[in-house]
């Protein structure tokens, strides 16, 4: 993958993120683990989606300006890494939400993804 697609993923994901985070709170599926977007989610939907874009935004320019430097190609690799984790989670949650009974069994079912395959993905 190129530094490009990967900053254009890294934006992605973290559209995606915010999207679902929109659709679950206010679905009253679930609560904003981050105290501060959380206060940005209680004072209305437009100020927690900009800075959430401004930040992944200007994250995933950072690292793709910077991506011919050894740390921010790792830094690449462990966001995307974390967001892969964080889709898991909202897997999890929209599991719960249609009324799938056991989430946590979909969860362990990744989990048990062979690190060959994983490693072959990033």
């Amino acid at each position: 993958m190129t530094p490009t697609s990967k900053s254009v993923l890294l934006f992605s994901l973290n559209w995606l993120d915010a999207q679902l985070t929109l659709a679950w709170v206010r679905g009253g599926f679930a609560t904003e683990g981050n105290g501060l977007m959380a206060y940005l989610l209680d004072i209305g939907d437009a100020p927690f989606l900009f800075t959430k874009l401004i930040v992944g935004t200007t994250v995933a320019y950072v690292l793709y300006r910077w991506s011919h430097l050894t740390v921010a190609r790792r830094g690449m690799k462990l966001v995307l890494g974390l967001y892969l984790a964080l889709m898991l989670v909202h897997a999890a949650t929209g599991l719960s939400a249609l009324g799938i009974a056991a989430p946590e069994q979909f969860l362990a079912l990744l989990g048990s993804i062979p690190d060959s395959l994983l490693a072959f993905l990033f």
